[in-house]
């Protein structure tokens, strides 16, 4: 059995992957997903993993499975705990030195002209779901305050010592395809596996993305 430690991405919570870890728990794994400290203006990038190091306590064999803004506090999570294996979903890919905020202007992800969040993010989730999302994850940040850890510098100076797997979404309108696959090359020097999906995929389609990450483990 291995244990799933599910990091979200900015603006969302631990309640984006309640599918998901029931679609991992009826396959017998374990999962923690946890909510990061984005309401607290002077918390730093290594408070955001220790968020997560701390719920996963003793667990071992851990796959760190880190969405979006989530795949700036993955490779630190992965520095702290026995981590067997690292998956960035949809995520961003840091670099060391580099802050969050820098991280758009760097990478330059292109504009999707698409204003509407469902649209956007989510647009293969059925609607009543992603309204439920949206207002949990909106209620709960409603006092977002990131400063600290946007404008903090990427700590590591070299990559985590763990197995490293990228999954790109097809459908993805926010970090779309082509952008991810050269922005995957450049920073990993990788192939991204694949699938179907919105940059909300653990939504839209948590029994293939469950299978794909049992399929992750050694």
């Amino acid at each position: 059995m291995a244990t799933f430690a599910l990091i979200h991405g900015g603006g969302g919570s631990a309640y984006d992957w309640h599918l998901l870890e029931a679609e991992l728990r009826d396959r017998g794994h374990d999962t923690i997903a946890v909510d990061l400290p984005v309401t607290d203006p002077q918390a730093g990038l290594w408070d955001y993993a220790d968020t997560v190091v701390k719920a996963a306590g003793e667990r071992r064999d851990l796959v760190v499975v880190a969405h979006s803004w989530g795949g700036i506090v993955g490779p630190l999570v992965c520095t702290r705990t026995p981590a067997i294996a690292l998956v960035l979903l949809a995520a961003m890919i840091p670099s060391p030195g580099e802050t969050p905020d820098e991280w758009w202007k760097r990478c330059s992800p292109p504009s999707s002209g698409i204003d509407d969040h469902y649209e956007l993010y989510m647009h293969d989730v059925p609607r009543d779901l992603a309204e439920r999302v949206q207002a949990h994850d909106a209620a709960l940040n409603e006092h977002m305050n990131m400063d600290r850890a946007i404008h903090e510098p990427w700590p590591l100076t070299t990559w985590p010592d763990v197995p490293t797997r990228y999954l790109l979404c097809r459908d993805d309108r926010c970090f779309t395809p082509d952008f991810t696959r050269r922005h995957v090359r450049e920073r990993l020097g990788i192939v991204p596996d694949e699938m179907p999906g919105s940059h909300m995929v653990m939504l839209s389609r948590p029994a293939e993305l469950a299978a794909y990450l049992v399929d992750v483990l050694p």
